[in-house]
């Protein structure tokens, strides 16, 4: 459940007089998700996602609320299908409810699917891709909090009772983090990401895109390390085999809008590696460190230790369907 804080009449009615709105008929908690409070907001005339910002520990800092709300708005204005945050009387983006940061954003249609297939992954591919061109020109940068500094810190807080997760699990970590630091590039296009574009990210009409949500780990990385991310989230199967026709459906998708340089290719297996243990080293924290009464339950691990497997002996861009 992602439903944290309650809205009463009071509360909506306070919140909706700061915006351009036509008469309230209901608002309805949402479920999905894991940081945020969200709520499904309809009026006479259009829909709208309603998102208050929890201060969890995982949740979204308040200073970082103009980058994501405002790249939202520059990505539309692009041309990029995406929630757009409605703008306030004063002009302002940023409401609060109940003393928490709050926005208001447009309603996509569409829904995500369970089971991509590779025209779902080209679609997504080509999708990706237009987000980081559209990207370019906005002019307020983040750093990724979940980089490779990130990813060392978390596993030294996990490494003495990483084994309980799997056999041999703290060998394999710093043995992997070792080689992850050793070959990182340094020097690869870069630019805003979004850095999350699992399937449930992703609105599709059919076959087609029809949006992409939840920027909220959105930040400046390389971008093929975007498209790493991507491919293990959509290319890997239930038993942890890499589809490898998924996966050059993604990068013909990919880079049919935005081309792939060589040494982007040529990273592609570190930068998966990278990006399956990113994914590792934060479930594995909130795998081990589980609150009692929490209200979303913890993913296993495990599955990004399969796909790190992978990683491990796929040596080639070839191995991800990559050509130049």
């Amino acid at each position: 459940m992602a439903v944290y804080t309650d809205i009463d009449a009071d509360t909506l009615a306070q919140f909706a007089a700061h915006y351009p709105l036509a008469e309230i008929r209901d608002l309805k908690g949402i479920t999905a998700g894991v940081q945020n409070s969200n709520f499904l907001l309809t009026t006479a005339e259009a829909k709208y996602i309603l998102t208050v910002y929890e201060s969890s520990a995982n949740g979204v800092a308040a200073e970082d609320l103009p980058f994501f709300l405002g790249l939202m708005q520059h990505l539309s204005a692009k041309g990029l299908s995406c929630p757009v945050p409605l703008t306030r009387h004063d002009d302002g983006l940023i409401s609060t409810v109940k003393g928490k940061p709050a926005a208001l954003v447009s309603f996509l249609e569409g829904r995500s699917v369970k089971t991509p297939q590779p025209e779902h992954c080209r679609a997504l591919g080509a999708a990706m891709a237009r987000m980081h061109v559209a990207s370019d020109g906005f002019d307020l940068r983040r750093e990724n909090n979940h980089g490779r500094a990130n990813w060392q810190a978390l596993f030294e807080r996990c490494h003495d009772r990483a084994d309980e997760v799997s056999p041999d699990l703290t060998k394999a970590m710093e043995q992997e983090l070792a080689r992850l630091a050793t070959a990182w590039p340094d020097d690869l296009p870069a630019g805003i990401i979004h850095a999350d574009l699992f399937p449930d990210n992703v609105f599709f009409m059919q076959m087609d895109v029809s949006g992409l949500i939840d920027f909220y780990f959105a930040c400046n990385d390389f971008y093929a390390y975007d498209l790493a991310i991507a491919l293990n989230a959509w290319c890997f199967e239930a038993d942890a085999t890499f589809n490898v026709t998924k996966a050059r459906a993604m990068v013909s998708g990919y880079q049919n809008i935005r081309p792939l340089s060589q040494a982007e290719i040529d990273a592609m297996p570190i930068l998966a590696a990278g990006a399956a243990m990113r994914f590792l080293t934060t479930r594995l924290f909130d795998w081990l460190n589980q609150i009692n009464g929490a209200q979303v339950e913890p993913k296993n691990p495990n599955d990004f230790l399969r796909r790190l497997r992978f990683h491990r002996s796929a040596t080639r861009p070839a191995d991800y369907g990559l050509t130049l």
